[in-house]
C-alpha cells in the first residue's frame, strides 16, 4: 500500500469506522482514540495489507480495539461497584430513541456490533464476517437472534409507548 492509497483509505473509511465505534461506545473521545489506533496499525502494516482489503482490516482492528476497551472499562466499573454501594434509579421516559438504545443495550457486544454493521452501516454479511471473524452463516444466525431479542424487548408492554 502506498502513501497515496493510505490517504485514500483515511478519506474513504474514517467516518464509517468512527460512526460504527461511537454507536457502540457512545463516547466520542474513546471512539476517536480507537479509530486513530486502527489507522496507526494500518500505517505500520501497510506493506502487508492489500489496498482492496484495507476496509476490512480497519474495521477488524477497530472492532478488536473496541472490545478490548469495553473489557477494560467493565473491569474498572466492577471494581468501582464493589467498592461503593451506589444505587441507580432508572426513570422511564417515553422516548423512541432512548427505548431503541436501551433495546440495543440488551444485546451482547457481538450482537450489538452485528446489528450496527448491518442495519446502520449497511455492510454485507460477507463483509461483516470478515470484520468480526465469523463465517457468513454465523453472521446470519447471530443477527437473526439479535433482531428477535430487539423485537421482543421493543414490543413488551412496559416498553410500548
Amino acid at each position: 500500500m502506498t502513501e497515496r492509497e493510505y490517504n485514500e483509505c483515511v478519506n474513504l473509511y474514517a467516518d464509517n469506522v468512527f460512526r460504527f465505534i461511537v454507536k457502540n461506545l457512545r463516547h466520542e473521545e474513546d471512539a476517536r482514540d480507537i479509530v486513530q489506533t486502527a489507522f496507526e496499525k494500518l500505517w505500520r502494516n501497510r506493506d502487508i495489507v492489500e489496498t482492496e482489503k484495507s476496509k476490512s482490516y480497519l474495521f477488524t482492528v477497530a472492532y478488536n480495539q473496541m472490545i478490548d476497551h469495553i473489557r477494560k472499562v467493565k473491569r474498572i466499573q466492577l471494581k468501582d461497584d464493589f467498592s461503593a454501594d451506589a444505587r441507580v434509579q432508572t426513570y422511564q421516559v417515553n422516548n423512541l430513541k432512548k427505548n431503541l438504545q436501551e433495546a440495543l443495550n440488551q444485546l451482547s457486544d457481538t450482537q450489538k456490533s452485528l446489528v450496527l454493521l448491518k442495519d446502520y452501516e449497511g455492510y454485507s454479511y460477507e463483509e461483516i464476517g470478515q470484520i468480526m471473524g465469523l463465517n457468513e452463516s454465523q453472521v446470519k444466525v447471530y443477527l437473526h437472534r439479535a433482531r428477535l431479542t430487539l423485537r421482543n424487548y421493543l414490543v413488551s408492554p412496559e416498553n410500548v409507548m
